[in-house]
């Protein structure tokens, strides 16, 4: 796990989209990024949970949340398997753009937590199998973009 110390400001909290379509894959991802939040010393209670429809619809609830000024950063949780027609690639592309373009625009961190998988085996892995959990490694991505900002925007970042 990485090493951050975590500074945002008392009043932030932190905002966890959960996709509820593929639910037995995202829940785990949640089970991990909340784990993750532990880890790094916050209480449960500065977390927000929210679940949205599917992928496709985290960048809107992103942008919602970004827009209320309450989170210092933002997990974005779901899975995206493959199947036999073009509609994987859109809903992956337009959540990765959406995400980052809030990320962007807010000046708040957004962990991709998002699988882009061919396979609901490939997901499995990643939702804390063999391969670990991506949504963990999404909340440490976002807690410690968070913890950088924190830095520049106060004296300690020419430390």
């Amino acid at each position: 796990m990485p090493d951050f110390s975590f500074r945002l400001r008392p009043t932030r909290r932190v905002a966890i989209l959960v996709s509820r379509y593929n639910e037995v894959i995202t829940a785990r991802l949640l089970e991990g990024a909340l784990a993750c939040c532990g880890e790094a010393g916050m209480s449960r209670d500065a977390i927000d949970v929210v679940w949205v429809p599917g992928a496709f619809e985290l960048p809107v609830a992103a942008a919602a949340a970004a827009e209320t000024g309450r989170y210092g950063c933002i997990v974005a949780l779901g899975a995206v398997i493959r199947g036999d027609t073009p509609h994987f690639d859109y809903v992956a592309g337009e959540a990765a753009r959406g995400l980052g373009a809030v990320a962007l625009q807010h000046c708040v961190p957004v962990g991709f937590g998002v699988l882009t998988v061919d396979t609901m085996q490939q997901a499995v892995d990643r939702a804390g199998g063999s391969a670990g959990n991506k949504g963990h490694e999404a909340a440490a991505a976002a807690l410690g973009a968070a913890d950088v900002i924190a830095q520049l925007w106060t004296d300690d970042a020419a430390d």
